[in-house]
């Protein structure tokens, strides 16, 4: 690798439920000035595959549970929009100043297990995480490559916290035709000394270069990046996720 390229797809327009995520990005290509190349990756937002899929849910007529109204009372928050998180969490993993820390049912640490207000279409609903980012992965993945007629990688990307450091950073939560994790094990430093446990996220590393030009107010849900290396594998992002009997902190 000389360079890496990352490229800002314009023109999308608002998606909706049951448009054609695949279709909007090509044609957000076209007006971008820009083609699909071997190798590109198109890393795309959550929102955008959330609603394109359909995971925008109205919460008016939610009917909280009273373990949901005690969560509520304790965070300050919707209890109808609470019991929502709670349907997508496998474990709360912290609850404190109105803050709400779970655990998806795919694995996730994050907050509020994803549910999110903002970038939803309207007020009075929310969106969630996809069903399965990975296979969200694959479909667009397998879409673009039909379509543009080469080989391509496609990353979901949302932004998460992090503990011990402030500020949010773009991750990946689904990820199609790239290893999500680099391992560099058994290859040598500048001084010849062998690494024994450098695994680089570099998943993650791409969603967090293209979450800089993906800010909610951009309306930009979709960025091209060209020139980096990588190899393919359908493994998914779902390899990001650190087996509990490995956490220190669980």
């Amino acid at each position: 690798m000389t360079r890496i390229e990352l490229f800002p797809v314009t023109g999308i327009p608002a998606i909706r439920p049951g448009d054609d995520l695949a279709l909007l990005v090509l044609s957000g290509l076209q007006t971008s000035g820009l083609a699909l190349r071997d190798q590109d990756i198109v890393v795309v937002c959550q929102k955008a595959v959330s609603r394109a899929e359909g995971q925008v849910v109205p919460y008016r007529d939610v009917n909280p549970s009273p373990f949901a109204q005690t969560v509520a009372a304790q965070s300050g928050k919707d209890p109808r929009i609470v019991e929502l998180i709670l349907r997508q969490t496998r474990r709360i993993v912290k609850m404190d100043r109105g803050h709400l820390i779970t655990e998806t049912r795919a694995g996730w640490v994050c907050a509020n297990a994803g549910v999110d207000e903002s970038n939803s279409g309207g007020s009075g609903q929310v969106v969630l995480l996809p069903e399965d980012p990975d296979a969200s992965a694959r479909r667009l993945r397998d879409a673009l490559e039909r379509a543009a007629g080469c080989s391509v990688a496609v990353i979901v990307s949302d932004t998460f916290g992090r503990p011990w450091r402030e500020g949010l950073v773009d991750v990946a939560i689904g990820a199609a035709g790239i290893e999500a994790l680099l391992d560099l094990r058994g290859e040598r430093d500048l001084d010849g000394r062998e690494l024994r446990h450098t695994v680089l996220a570099q998943a993650d590393a791409l969603a967090a270069a293209a979450g800089l030009l993906m800010r909610k107010d951009s309306g930009i849900p979709c960025v091209l990046v060209r020139g980096y290396a990588y190899r393919r594998s359908d493994a998914g992002a779902r390899a990001l996720v650190r087996a509990p009997s490995d956490d220190l902190f669980r």
